[in-house]
């Protein structure tokens, strides 16, 4: 490649295309962590090359746990990303958050149960990143003025809890992560966005709502035919909204998500395995370079 491309986009559910990518060229990445979802499509979009990678596969082939989020994130670092914009479906557990609506959360939830990989960190290089606010702030604005500019009903703030999936919660947690005060619900956000802090990517999520998840008893529980029939809709306002914000985007901000790692990596340079910084060297190369 000849030049970094500073913008990845991760499509979630529904979006595993986006018509308006020109100059198209295909990349086929490797990383210690496997393959990522898929081949890596760069082009130009508004002016600007991107990097746009289905999460979930070609044809949703990966449930939300076995999304090789490592790889995804890691790959997109090789190619240059500094700023993901991550898609995702979700449910409401808020009123006034409904299907239809778009939503830029600014909170995170960790609710899967461990079978994912949540940190590119093990045994030979320890990093403690801080994740305290887990979306770039610069981003989300970003994002939220995007969806505004093309027409899009959106939200700013909220905390979006990811479950684990695959099946949809039962009406008794639904109700109790309403109570935790959770605004969205999920199955993929994390660890992609903690991930993405420590490939010191800034990240951010437009996240379109398809549903009121099972809590809501004036409608009928989520399925997949409702969902995909509300995903439809979101999903051109959604393309028309990352559009606009690859647009808008300043791709020389620089964020202190871009500098994570200054004060994460707690391992004695002496005694750092260094088979480790040659696997995360992507991630970590400029913290070792003498």
């Amino acid at each position: 490649m000849t030049e970094p491309i500073a913008i990845g986009v991760i499509g979630g559910s529904g979006l595993y295309h986006m018509a308006e990518i020109t100059d198209r060229v295909t990349h086929r990445v490797t990383t210690p962590f496997g393959q990522p979802s898929g081949d890596i499509l760069v082009g130009t979009l508004r002016g600007k090359r991107v990097a746009f990678l289905p999460r979930h596969g070609v044809g949703h082939i990966f449930t939300p746990s076995q999304v090789p989020y490592r790889a995804n994130i890691y790959a997109l670092k090789t190619l240059g990303v500094r700023f993901i914009i991550g898609v995702n479906a979700c449910g409401s557990l808020r009123e006034d958050y409904e299907p239809g609506h778009l939503a830029i959360p600014d909170q995170l939830f960790d609710y899967t149960t461990g079978l994912r990989e949540r940190s590119f960190f093990s045994a030979g290089l320890v990093g403690h990143v801080s994740v305290a606010d887990p979306f770039c702030a610069e981003l989300s604005d970003v994002l939220y003025r995007a969806v505004q500019q093309v027409g899009g009903t959106v939200h700013r703030g909220g905390t979006f809890l990811i479950e684990e999936g695959p099946r949809f919660a039962t009406r008794a947690e639904s109700h109790i992560f309403r109570q935790w005060g959770c605004s969205l619900i999920g199955m993929t956000t994390a660890p992609e966005a903690f991930l993405a802090r420590e490939a010191e990517i800034a990240y951010a999520t437009i996240a379109h709502i398809t549903d009121y998840d099972v809590w809501h008893i004036s409608e009928a529980p989520v399925t997949v035919e409702r969902v995909i029939e509300t995903m439809r809709q979101n999903i051109a306002i959604v393309e028309r909204a990352v559009a606009k914000a690859v647009e808008m985007l300043d791709v020389q901000t620089d964020c202190a998500c871009h500098h994570a790692l200054a004060t994460a990596l707690i391992s004695d340079k002496r005694a750092v395995d260094p088979e480790a910084i040659e696997r995360l060297r992507p991630l970590v190369g400029r913290y070792f370079a003498d």
